[in-house]
């Protein structure tokens, strides 16, 4: 979505205020809860746009910058990242019909462009420019980046107009007329004469100060200044007038009573009155009175009493509050963003447990950021109030303020002085050796050209171009490297011994690479890491379901991970104790809160509970043996299996009778996994699915280390509930009627890959029949050949690790890493993604792409006119 004047006015008539908020939602972020945390897109709202449209927007809708600093693409730049000839052809695709074009008769476009690319300009702020030119040699010296040649130039034409206007400042030179006057006061301030030696110093300040001179003169002749856009709400104009912040007053009140609200059931004490709704619980909560701390909070009291006794709904409290506010119905849909987008993280968690309550233990019902908003702006009427009191001595109504407001702001606001603007001009005149005559010679019309020339070359669009480069850099890289892997011969195994099928993740790039040079006799595919099987999972130790597919998918299909009928009676007695453990551990926690209790658990089992601690320190890898041991005795017994098929015709539920697919379902899934990826033929006797997911131990955010397409979840329930339907016998004659064999002795196993400590586990090991034992054994040896190797390649990025460590001590440091107590992120690299390759493994095989590319498998051979 895009909010302009022109959309604000088209729908302000057709719109009420709960539209706006729903609609408004789509800009909040769509992260979901800390333990189903996954990547996502921020701008998945405006993907309707062109990227550069979107990313424009950014810094006004959330405050953050677009690109990185220039500076640091310039350190690009110096180092080969970036190249000038990069920088270049950017600038001509962009400017074929005007790149050579001059600006005011001086340079021609791309290359005044290319000088700001190469050379910051940039002024500063106004306090931060007047510092530079009194406390710097700025106007005494040229700029280090400054030419030789430049240099004389400069030096040379200064000395000769200095000369013709001393002499000749009326007749001859009629010309210089105007300026003769500044450059006899010039000369004098830099004690120089007409006959002073050219290579006396003091020319250069000389030449400087003619220059900075010259410009803002000259800026009389500039376009007209850009004015700032006035802020709508209340809030931002307060903090340009005061300095006082009404948003932090708000939050104080507002993120403690998120955070209650949101508790998963976490909290020590839960959240009075939560069943009621966002709205009368804050209400409820606020109306019980006490003493406000705050006094701008004590009004609160009593408005809180009349909200709950007139009956007023959260979206009529709502626009009561708008309406007390003054904001027109023009301004409604800004003024409701800027507001949401004020605490947009609380915001956008809010939305999602509203419309994904699914993915969490304690949703919200629909409408809660409604009431969320309507809280917000509550707590602003007051905040406002109280600051304008304290600091204006504003005593009218809110509706008023703005007005009020406004007539303090500065009369001319603008994004830029004349002296910012002049600055540009000063270091560019060194750069290219424009000098002082020339410049003061300039007609207005000329002076207006160079100057829009210069400030059309925005700060943005600078550091756009310098992206563009960035990337075409890389781009560029890549594609060579795979044009020259495509003028190879194709790489592919006749009769593969192992099939292994990946997530697409770029951590997976490294461990596929290892796998076919480890044994060239294996085969690798990569596809979306839920395996194109959505669902809801419950493990045989879960209390709750999770979801498994990528986020913006809602999964209609449940599926349950039961204990063979065998060990039922283990797994009982199990759960019997991991619940008796949970229980005593929660009232520990509960009793460690009181007063007398806490100081007396504390005191007698405090230095017990010391020991794990200084363990985890200590003997990390110990403990952890320790702990998995531990962990063992409690955990469901190891034979399990996952409930997958519900009778044809049952709708699928949470239910007993509606957990797992259908046999059609399943059938769907495996032939789309299969053609997806161009595995129709040539079947290894072993293929695997191998799920991921990550161990860390002292990182809230583990689940970001997981699979994204999981929805921040492991991937493993995927690979094994896809390889138990391609081995299901009625499948396999159901693909075979839609042209797809898959041999008898084929044999799919799902497992998954520790991305941390490089381990893979298998699940249903017991079904594995006895004539591919060896091939398994072969398969386990060729995977831990590969652990060693991945970790060696990953432990280069680890400050931790010695670079000239063995693959096997590399495992092991790896190993360490994840149970380390001081490595909140173990595996530091899951952040190098840059692109994305498509295509046959045969296109890439054997190329280094150093983890930086995700690699999802695709034959256009298998496309079909309806697929």
């Amino acid at each position: 979505m895009k909010l302009n004047d022109n959309t604000i006015a088209g729908s302000a008539a057709c719109k009420t205020t709960e539209e706006y908020v729903r609609d408004l939602a789509e800009l909040l972020p769509l992260q979901g809860p800390i333990t189903a945390f996954a990547f996502l897109n921020p701008l998945q709202a405006m993907e309707d746009q062109p990227f550069i449209e979107a990313i424009s927007q950014v810094k006004d809708l959330f405050g953050c910058e677009p690109f990185l600093p220039a500076e640091t693409y310039r350190a690009k730049l110096a180092t080969g990242r970036i190249t000038v000839a990069d920088l270049r052809e950017i600038l001509h695709e962009e400017t074929v019909d005007s790149g050579d074009a001059q600006v005011a008769g001086l340079v021609s476009k791309n290359d005044l462009r290319m000088s700001m690319l190469q050379h910051s300009i940039n002024p500063g702020t106004e306090n931060e420019l007047q510092w530079v030119l009194a406390e710097t040699d700025a106007l005494l010296h040229f700029h280090g980046n400054a030419s030789h040649t430049a240099r004389e130039q400069l030096i040379s034409s200064t000395r000769h107009w200095a000369v013709d206007c001393c002499q000749n400042g009326s007749g001859a030179n009629r010309a210089s007329d105007p300026w003769r006057r500044l450059v006899e006061k010039t000369l004098s301030d830099c004690r120089l004469t007409p006959r002073t030696p050219p290579d006396d110093p003091r020319w250069e300040a000389m030449c400087l100060t003619l220059i900075w001179e010259i410009t803002r003169v000259r800026m009389a002749d500039a376009p007209p200044l850009s004015e700032l856009a006035t802020p709508v709400r209340h809030r931002d104009l307060l903090l340009e007038v005061s300095t006082e912040d009404s948003d932090s007053l708000v939050q104080e009140v507002l993120v403690p009573f998120c955070a209650a609200f949101l508790d998963q059931g976490y909290a020590h004490w839960r959240l009075p009155n939560r069943d009621e709704g966002f709205f009368r619980a804050f209400l409820m909560l606020m109306s019980k009175g006490g003493h406000f701390s705050r006094r701008w909070l004590q009004p609160l009291r009593h408005e809180s009493g009349r909200l709950l006794d007139s009956g007023l709904t959260p979206i009529e409290s709502l626009e009561e509050s708008l309406e007390l506010l003054g904001v027109t119905a023009q301004e409604k849909e800004m003024f409701l963003l800027k507001s949401l987008l004020a605490l947009r993280g609380f915001a956008g968690m809010i939305w999602q447990t509203e419309t994904r309550p699914d993915r969490v233990f304690l949703g919200s019902e629909p409408g809660t950021l409604v009431e969320f908003l309507a809280v917000q702006l509550i707590l602003e009427r007051f905040s406002l109030r109280a600051i304008a009191r304290r600091s204006l001595q504003f005593q009218g109504n809110l509706d008023e303020l703005r007005r009020e407001l406004r007539t303090r702001l500065p009369k001319h606001r603008v994004k830029a002085s004349n002296d910012q603007r002049a600055y540009p001009v000063l270091l560019l005149a060194q750069f290219h050796g424009w000098s002082p005559q020339t410049l003061a010679e300039l007609s207005p019309q000329q002076w207006r050209e160079l100057l829009n020339a210069v400030e059309e070359f925005s700060e943005f669009e600078l550091r756009r171009v310098f992206h563009l480069a960035y990337e075409r850099h890389l781009q560029r890289r890549a594609l060579d490297a795979i044009s020259a892997r495509a003028s190879l011969p194709l790489v592919r195994p006749v009769t593969p011994k192992l099939q292994v099928i990946t997530c697409i993740d770029a951590r997976e790039e490294s461990y596929r690479r290892y796998l076919e040079e480890v044994e060239p006799d294996v085969e690798t595919f990569a596809h979306a890491g839920f395996f194109c099987v959505p669902m809801y999972f419950r493990g045989a130790a879960d209390a709750q379901f999770a979801t498994l597919c990528p986020v913006v998918m809602k999964p209609q299909h449940w599926i349950v991970e039961d204990v063979v009928h065998s060990l039922a009676d283990s797994h009982r007695h199990r759960a019997m104790a991991r619940r008796w453990l949970g229980a005593a551990t929660h009232s520990f926690n509960t009793g460690t809160r009181g007063s007398m209790t806490g100081a007396l658990l504390t005191g007698i089992l405090g230095p017990l509970f010391t020991a794990p601690l200084v363990g985890r320190i200590l003997f990390p890898r110990l403990t952890a043996r320790i702990n998995r041991v531990m962990r063992g005795m409690m955990a469901p017994p190891p034979i399990t299996r996952l409930r997958l098929e519900r009778p044809e015709g049952t709708p699928p539920s949470p239910t007993d009778d509606g957990i797992g697919f259908t046999l059609s379902e399943m059938v769907n899934m495996g032939e789309m996994l299969l053609r997806d990826i161009g595995l129709t033929k040539s079947f290894a006797p072993l293929v695997a699915f191998l799920g991921h997911g990550s161990n860390c131990l002292n990182n809230p955010h583990e689940s970001a280390y997981h699979c994204g397409a999981c929805s921040g979840g492991v991937g493993s329930p995927n690979a094994r509930a896809l390889a138990a339907i391609l081995n299901d016998r009625r499948v396999r004659a159901r693909l075979a009627q839609r042209g797809l064999e898959i041999p008898d002795e084929t044999h799919f196993l799902g497992g998954r890959h520790n991305t941390a400590t490089e381990a893979v586990t298998f699940f249903d090991l017991e079904l594995l029949p006895t004539s591919h034992i060896r091939e398994f054994r072969a398969a386990l040896d060729v995977f831990g050949r590969v652990a060693a190797r991945n970790a060696h390649e990953r432990c280069r990025r680890f400050e931790s690790a010695p670079l000239d460590m063995s693959p096997e001590e590399a495992l092991q440091h790896a190993e360490d890493r994840s149970e380390d107590l001081s490595q909140t992120r173990p595996e530091y690299g899951n952040c190098t993604n840059a692109m994305c390759f498509v295509g046959r493994r045969s296109r890439v095989r054997g190329l280094f792409l150093d983890r930086r590319a995700f690699l999802m498998s695709y034959d256009e051979a298998q496309d079909t006119p309806d697929n």
